[in-house]
């Protein structure tokens, strides 16, 4: 696998539409912090030491047999373009993306399993599945956890469970989050009200990128805060449950919006659709606000012929990173605005059987 065959999938191979609940929620993943015992952890190691255990970990999951289709991909041997693609896709953290050295990712793939190797664990072990699926994220994770143990020796004490480099991450290693798409709730001003009520219940709300990054397009993450505890079925259930009673409130909210003032919000999204199929120059930002609106369009029957993984798939290839390589050449952020609207155009009007 190289990235070509990641480009040739779309979007990313976990956000294809599809999934219980994929009106509200795009996608669930699972990560597990390990480290190995006896080897300090990646921000006090030699470099002698990383490259030990990149060369160890990444032996043994090439190795692996019936894992599937798993290729590992060294940071310092991709370029920067390609390593902020992995970024887009969510396959690595901005932190991996940086520091490259000794560093590297082990990709499944349809990209529903991404192994980070020397970031601020050892290993990351991250699982993707499309909608609300955080059980069989886990269980795919586990997969990966089970064979991994059983050819590393992991860092554990009894009393505290598997040590990490960050106190946080403590315990069961494990960070469950669900993306969510929430364009009535952000409408209605309660994505605020929404932030705090989770973090009284030990979640937390953060943008489409994880920790620090922006909202935008009223895509967000609802992620556990506590490892150190409850066991990781407890966490899953948990966080599954809560969102559920989001998915209830978004699709309330929805209702809201078309009983009160349908006519306004069918203008609203329509004219979000006439703007991605005719507009000449388009900002990151403006695409995700516009394409959130259709999207809401959509699900509500507003708006027909277009599918669901066309806009998903465009919440990916509208990156930076994605569009430079889909283009064929690096931009200046001018540039990429007006590549970024073509795209849209193209991607809209194949969608609905038109001509560019």
């Amino acid at each position: 696998m190289n990235m070509e065959d990641l480009l040739a999938h779309g979007g990313a191979g976990w956000m294809g539409g599809s999934g219980e609940d994929s009106d509200v929620v795009l996608s669930s993943r699972i990560r597990l912090a390990r480290n190995l015992r006896q080897i300090p952890f990646p921000n006090a190691a030699s470099g002698e030491q990383l490259e030990h255990v990149l060369q160890v970990c990444g032996n043994l999951l090439e190795s692996a047999r019936g894992l599937g289709d798993l290729t590992l991909f060294r940071m310092n041997q991709l370029e920067p373009l390609d390593r902020q693609l992995l970024v887009e896709r969510h396959l690595v953290s901005p932190q991996q993306a940086t520091d490259v050295e000794h560093k590297g990712v082990i990709i499944q793939s349809d990209e529903t399993v991404s192994i980070m190797i020397n970031e601020e664990d050892h290993l990351r072990i991250q699982a993707f599945q499309p909608g609300l699926a955080l059980n069989k994220a886990l269980e795919l994770g586990n997969r990966f956890d089970d064979y991994l143990d059983a050819g590393l020796q992991y860092a554990f004490d009894d009393g505290r469970g598997y040590l990490t480099a960050c106190p946080t991450n403590l315990g069961t290693g494990l960070r469950a989050s669900v993306m969510v798409h929430l364009p009535a709730l952000s409408l209605a001003q309660q994505i605020r009200r929404l932030s705090v009520g989770l973090g009284q219940i030990g979640l937390v709300v953060r943008g489409l990128y994880g920790e620090g990054s922006e909202m935008v397009g009223n895509i967000y993450q609802i992620s556990n805060q506590i490892t150190l505890g409850p066991r990781e079925q407890d966490i899953i259930s948990h966080l599954t449950d809560v969102t559920h009673q989001v998915i209830l409130q978004e699709r309330g909210a929805r209702q809201a919006l078309v009983d009160q003032n349908r006519l306004a919000l069918e203008d609203r999204v329509w004219r979000a659709l006439g703007t991605l199929r005719y507009a000449r120059q388009l900002s990151t930002q403006d695409a995700l606000t516009f394409l959130s609106d259709v999207r809401l369009g959509i699900d509500l029957g507003l708006i027909t012929g277009i599918q669901p993984i066309v806009l998903q798939e465009l919440l990916v290839q509208i990156r930076p990173a994605h569009l430079q390589r889909l283009m064929g050449r690096e931009m200046d952020a001018s540039a990429r605005d007006v590549a970024r609207a073509a795209w849209i155009r193209r991607r809209i009007a194949e969608a609905l059987g038109e001509k560019d």
